[in-house]
């Protein structure tokens, strides 16, 4: 008779499979919070690849090989600096880059965001229920645009702002794309580029939490 561990020894196996492959390869993280609407509401399943930067091991802090870097603009994963989070924003700053979020304006290397208003009229359904107090803008600089919310009226938050700073080498200057209410680099600095695991760059699928936990259609929603 065969020892009762083998008889789940192709179960443990494929958990063990499952666990590599999620640690390494391929991985969906759930969003509960508000800080990357618009692109990233709350209740969606975002995909996530872990090989986009370099392969790391399970338990390890450090690529094992390393092959390519964040670039401005990507959503990346990262485990936040203060307290271990495992977080998802948009890198704004490069290493080097000199950054300012100051007077309802970024600014990259003296470069100023241009903005302009999106009418409520083009706002998905789920967008006018739960974010109606803010409002939706296209942000513009270096000819690439992103949607972004901004409160309708100011909400006086001590550091909600920043004067110009520059991003050390090996480091990475994140926000939220709801820059009124994201805790990013203006609650936890720079980013070391060791604790960025991965990048995404659409939703896996969404249920709504403000709608019973239905499904909505958000699958391949680009970010």
């Amino acid at each position: 008779m065969d020892a009762p561990w083998r008889r789940w020894q192709g179960l443990l196996a494929l958990l063990l499979c499952l666990f590599f492959v999620r640690s390494t390869v391929i991985d969906w993280n759930h969003v509960p919070s508000r800080s990357m609407a618009p692109t990233i509401l709350p209740g969606d399943r975002i995909l996530v690849n872990k090989l986009a930067f370099g392969l790391r091991l399970p338990m390890t802090t450090k690529p094992l090989f390393q092959w390519a870097c964040p670039q401005r603009w990507d959503v990346v994963i990262f485990d936040a600096p203060n307290n271990g989070v495992l977080m998802v924003k948009r890198v704004i700053g490069l290493p080097g880059d000199t950054v300012s979020w100051h007077d309802d304006h970024l600014r990259i290397n003296g470069v100023e965001a241009s903005y302009q208003a999106i009418p409520e009229s083009r706002w998905a359904p789920s967008l006018e229920r739960d974010f109606s107090h803010n409002r939706l803008l296209r942000e513009s600089i270096f000819r690439n645009d992103r949607a972004i919310f901004r409160h309708r009226e100011s909400p006086g938050k001590k550091g909600s702002s920043f004067e110009t700073v520059k991003v050390p080498k090996g480091h990475y200057l994140v926000l939220g794309d709801n820059r009124d209410n994201s805790g990013d680099y203006r609650a936890f600095g720079f980013v070391p580029e060791s604790a960025i695991s991965g990048r995404t760059s659409q939703v896996l699928f969404s249920l709504d939490p403000n709608n019973g936990y239905l499904p909505r259609w958000r699958y391949g929603q680009p970010l």
